[in-house]
């Protein structure tokens, strides 16, 4: 008879060392594996019981080290680590290379005409909008303005971006064209991001010690996660859309696409959605999620709290968000 799970693996933490790039990059190609998006309710659920019934110090019969692990994925891809809310379906980090590689795609495909640009640009910060809610860092609820005032001004943003671009670019190599949606997303993700994760800018994300004792909330904390994110999305986006315009603007002038110009979309789809395959990982893989900062960089307040309660702490840890 095997001998039963022993109940001491830190599943708080994931599988790979993630004080090292390749530990954070193993941790990230599981996380997002689009595959996870194909799960039904009951195969969540199953993860769920298994990993709570496991917190509690409850080993399900049989469990196995790589089934417990396996379980954790599944529960990381579906539920918020924080509030473990199950997130919307489009919303989780599996979805993105799907979801992103059909926008961006499209985007790059029909980016010519002022119609085109105005849909695909709302299309993409509707997603985002749906992306940044779903993964923000911490507990703390959101209001339906903030999440409105936060849309519609990435929206804005992007477009205004995308359609002023399109115009000086009229005149220049169309290649140079190719790279306006780019420079569109990069700017709406700086826009985007900091207003629909405003709250924690306004009154902090939870900070914890390193046994994950919370000791207050940081709005210093919240500029270093939404910067990261900020940094992470736009360096996501870039081999996706700034390696297939180079392609296509060669394969364009090939006599396939002139004889079947209708190819041109899904051609485009699928080269952004294999730079995405590797880059959101990746990108997501730049900084710890459990991201951390010295005491003496949080608000002057909080580090007479955090040294009058905790004298023997000096650094303070914090869910970055993705």
């Amino acid at each position: 008879m095997a001998a039963e799970l022993s109940t001491s693996i830190n599943i708080k933490e994931p599988r790979w060392d993630q004080s090292t790039f390749v530990g954070r990059a193993k941790h990230f190609f599981t996380v997002t594996d689009p595959r996870n998006i194909l799960l039904t309710n009951e195969q969540l659920s199953h993860a769920h019981s298994i990993i709570t019934d496991y917190r509690k110090g409850i080993v399900s019969p049989g469990l196995t080290e790589d089934e417990l692990w396996r379980a954790k994925y599944v529960f990381d891809s579906a539920f918020h680590p924080d509030t473990e809310e199950k997130m919307i379906l489009i919303g989780r980090m599996s979805a993105q290379v799907p979801m992103n590689m059909t926008i961006t795609g499209c985007m790059m495909t029909f980016y010519k005409t002022t119609p085109a640009v105005l849909f695909w640009q709302w299309i993409n910060q509707s997603f985002n909008a749906i992306v940044n809610y779903t993964n923000r860092s911490g507990d703390a609820p959101i209001t339906v303005s903030q999440l409105g005032t936060a849309y519609v001004s990435a929206t804005t943003g992007a477009v205004a971006t995308a359609l002023g671009l399109n115009a000086l670019t009229k005149h220049v190599s169309p290649l140079i064209g190719r790279f306006v949606p780019f420079a569109a997303v990069a700017a709406a993700n700086c826009i985007n991001i900091p207003l629909m994760r405003q709250r924690e800018l306004q009154h902090g994300i939870p900070i914890t010690d390193e046994n994950d004792n919370r000791l207050g909330e940081s709005t210093k904390a919240a500029q270093q996660a939404i910067s990261q994110v900020v940094v992470s999305r736009i360096l996501m986006a870039s081999p996706g859309m700034a390696i297939p315009p180079f392609l296509m603007n060669h394969l364009e002038k090939k006599a396939f696409l002139k004889r079947f110009p209708w190819m041109s979309a899904p051609i485009q789809v699928s080269l952004v959605g294999f730079c995405l395959v590797f880059a959101t990982p990746l990108c997501c893989a730049l900084f710890p999620q459990k991201s951390s900062m010295s005491v003496s960089r949080l608000e002057p307040e909080l580090q007479e709290k955090i040294r009058a309660s905790h004298p023997g702490v000096e650094r303070v840890y914090f869910n970055k968000g993705l």
